[in-house]
């Protein structure tokens, strides 16, 4: 008993260690991807653990970031009521929401398509790759205090003063960081399951394909 308290004891420092190891990798796996991602190999429940705070912190700052380039954003500051202090309440609110159900219901969806494409990970795993493959989202945030600078309050309400060419030019940079992502993505799944770059981005426009399905059935439902 002396013996094993002594190892766990000895193996906390270590594990502190390779979880703040975690916030740096998902900082570099924009600019480093594969061997940040080819970590994610490691399923086992102590190494989840270890990276579970930053995918945590991702996943809220990447909902936020989907939140400020949807249409209910720019729509939002339309009703009198919904001022001041509502707006960021409204945005933290709905950016876990978002940043939640893309996690658990993006995570599945991606791993019924690497399931079917022959992957034998986990659903914890592809959750996990989904997450880190968003952080491109999150850098689209710089984007707000450069359109709060330029337009205020106007970015929040319909046909304010954001408008025109201007709303085109964050609206380019928007699908640019997109686009970032789901290179991450392909890379990701390349460095994770050693496929080749075929299978790889055939995973990625199966999992485009299965949500836009998604997206479309829940407009049919809700319309």
């Amino acid at each position: 008993m002396a013996y094993a308290a002594a190892v766990t004891t000895q193996a906390e420092p270590v594990r502190r260690n390779e979880s703040r190891a975690w916030w740096l990798r998902a900082l570099l796996v924009a600019q480093a991807p594969r061997p940040v991602l080819a970590a994610l190999r490691d399923d086992s429940r102590e190494a989840a653990e270890d990276r579970q705070d930053a995918i945590a912190a991702v996943v809220f700052l990447a909902g936020l970031a989907l939140t400020l380039a949807s249409s209910q954003a720019g729509s939002f500051a339309d009703d009198p009521d919904r001022a001041g202090i509502v707006i960021p309440v409204w945005l933290f609110i709905a950016g876990l929401f978002v940043g939640i159900v893309n996690y658990w219901l993006g995570g599945g969806v991606l791993y019924l398509a690497l399931d079917w494409l022959g992957a034998r990970g986990s659903y914890r795993q592809a959750r996990h790759l989904l997450a880190l493959a968003a952080v491109p989202l999150t850098f689209s945030l710089v984007l707000l205090p450069v359109r709060l600078a330029l337009y205020g309050g106007d970015i929040f309400r319909s046909a304010g003063s954001d408008s025109g060419s201007g709303a085109h030019v964050f609206t380019v940079l928007e699908a640019g960081f997109a686009l970032w992502a789901l290179v991450l993505l392909a890379i990701g799944i390349r460095s994770v399951h050693r496929w080749s770059w075929a299978r790889s981005v055939s995973a990625v426009a199966l999992f485009g394909a299965l949500v836009a399905v998604a997206d479309l059935a829940l407009n049919v439902l809700g319309g």
